[in-house]
């Protein structure tokens, strides 16, 4: 997975997958121009073996020992240098599996509940922000950007006369990624990995791109549009984008351990494993823990844990956070082959459906950004699973193999 294409000012379709794949970059989607550049080599002792979960009972024994198989696999095969999976089963218990090291410089192991950068599982919270506003009629589904936004998107990139909100949190609108902020920039991260942008400078250089399709003529992952649902939120409310996530969702659902990081902040706070990249398949990890989340803004730059994560899809499609009607909005989807690797995979309003492999359709998203991975699901039945390792596939095998390690989860538990 290492980058093997040479950015252009020519419009490229890209897809979800295949941004991390190319790029290993820094927010899933972005394009492979978006390439994460080192910030200092770390040396690789052996990690301490991590604390096994607490011994199971007999009847659980077989589901545990399976779990705890996928998370080995994700250090001891696919390569990660740490990984975890929380799990919350038919019997409501939550139980975290870790393999690996959170600190490839002490070998401290992956800690059970530590705090990453979630990436574009901060689609779902955005989504959920502006679906709220709906629900309390100060945003229309259907209507037109332009009037939320008068004047403000316009340019080859796409129209907001054109485009519906719907459309944009459905990944329908057309809008291209802002690939010129890092081409502009000197062709990879290693320049701008610690630049503060302004989301209207992220939305200026997708606007100056070709779009990728007419509205709603076809479905393409693009950051672009929760940038602008944020903006929309912010100048429908008068209120910032990360003020309102915590007043409506972090704070009701008690998620403690959850945060929007604040402008210039680049460490993540409190417990957290150390976040790494590769620059090519079997390359040497360099730690890229601290970076300043402002590209992925409303599109990804939340801060959690996987127990809170785990929460907050339970309490969304337990009808928590939205109305009925919002919620059947927002599990209203169509087809997004793009978005995995698996091309049944299918689009909501911020929000991803899968069908398991024990036949349960699965509610979710996932993030990648530099130095982390999530991916994570949850079902009707109250069960959740969320995949994290730190740091982003080099391979198509090490994507696979968190992928396979999230059904496997769900379906064993």
């Amino acid at each position: 997975m290492t980058r093997t294409t040479t950015p252009t000012t020519t419009r490229r379709r890209t897809t979800r997958t295949t941004h991390t794949l190319l790029a290993a970059g820094l927010l899933a989607a972005l394009p492979a121009s978006l390439l994460a550049g080192p910030t200092g080599a770390a040396p690789a002792p052996a990690p301490a073996p991590a604390p096994a979960p607490a011994p199971a009972t007999t009847g659980e024994a077989g589901r545990v020992a399976a779990v705890q198989r996928q998370v080995d696999r994700l250090v001891e095969k696919a390569g990660f240098p740490g990984a975890t999976i929380t799990v919350r089963g038919k019997d409501g218990k939550v139980r975290t599996y870790r393999a690996g090291a959170g600190d490839l410089r002490t070998g401290a192991p992956m800690p059970k509940d530590g705090r990453v950068r979630i990436a574009s599982n901060t689609k779902m919270f955005t989504a959920v922000l502006v679906l709220q506003l709906v629900a309390e009629g100060d945003v229309e589904l259907d209507a037109r950007v332009e009037k939320y936004l008068p004047g403000f998107v316009r340019g080859p990139g796409g129209d907001g006369r054109r485009i519906t909100v719907r459309q944009l949190l459905q990944q329908t609108s057309g809008l291209p990624d802002y690939d010129s902020i890092v081409i502009d920039g000197g062709d990879d991260l290693r320049s701008i990995a610690h630049t503060y942008f302004e989301p209207h400078e992220l939305v200026d250089a997708a606007l100056a791109e070709r779009r990728q399709f007419a509205p709603g003529k076809g479905w393409a992952y693009s950051n672009t549009n929760y940038v602008l649902l944020g903006l929309l939120a912010q100048r429908v409310t008068g209120r910032p984008i990360g003020e309102l996530v915590q007043r409506r969702i972090i704070a009701p659902l008690g998620l403690r351990d959850t945060y929007w990081p604040k402008a210039g902040e680049q460490r993540i706070r409190g417990t957290h494993p150390h976040g790494y990249h590769a620059d090519e398949p079997g390359g040497e990890w360099h730690d890229l823990t601290r970076i300043d989340p402002s590209l992925g803004w409303a599109a990804g730059q939340l801060v959690s844990t996987p127990r809170d994560l785990g929460r907050f899809m339970a309490a969304l499609l337990g009808g928590d956070l939205l109305p009925p009607a919002q919620l059947a909005a927002m599990k209203q989807t169509v087809e997004a082959p793009d978005f995995e690797l698996d091309p049944a995979w299918r689009y909501g309003l911020g929000l991803a459906r899968h069908t398991l492999p024990c036949g349960v359709p699965g509610w979710g998203h996932g993030g990648d950004i530099q130095g982390f991975e999530t991916r994570n699901l949850a079902t009707g039945d109250g069960r959740w699973a969320v995949v994290t390792v730190n740091a982003l596939p080099t391979e198509l095998s090490m994507l696979a193999a968190v992928g396979k390690a999230v059904e496997i989860a769900i379906c064993r538990s």
